[in-house]
């Protein structure tokens, strides 16, 4: 819908050749926010990370990940569906490197996607790369 929305001011600041800047702004933002957002995953900054993951009650799966990386994008839906069927069980999170370099340099995250579960604030296992649903679930078997 906010697609649809978009291309209406579009078409119809073409006749004045001009979109207010605010708007245009915002309107990009909004569709930024719907790509990336989701109800079932946590996305983190270095200022969140110690309280959403350290101090989590549950197993925190994180996605270490970057705009450009092709891989990322590829793991993406994959997390948003066991975010979903695992509700409750573990908490899926995303940390930009990007844009958050404290936490991904104190970690030592050289290679992204790199998926680190954490139970009782501490690093119980790692993985690396994309990977299929099911092999992703066989990784995550022991947390769910």
């Amino acid at each position: 819908m906010i697609f649809i929305v978009f291309q209406k001011i579009q078409v119809s600041s073409k006749s004045q050749n001009k979109l207010p800047v605010t708007l245009a702004s915002l309107i990009t933002e909004l569709i930024h926010l719907k790509v990336i957002m989701s109800k079932n995953i946590i996305h983190l900054s270095d200022a969140t990370f110690e309280t959403e993951v350290l101090q989590s009650t549950v197993p925190v799966l994180v996605d270490y990940w970057a705009e450009w990386c092709g891989p990322c994008k590829m793991i993406a839906p994959i997390l948003e569906q066991v975010a979903a069927e695992n509700e409750g069980k573990i908490v899926i999170a995303k940390l930009n490197v990007d844009e958050n370099p404290k936490t991904a340099q104190a970690l030592g995250i050289t290679s992204i996607p790199t998926m680190n579960i954490y139970k009782g604030g501490q690093i119980v296992k790692t993985i690396v790369g994309a990977k299929p649903k099911p092999a992703l679930l066989a990784d995550l078997a022991a947390f769910l």
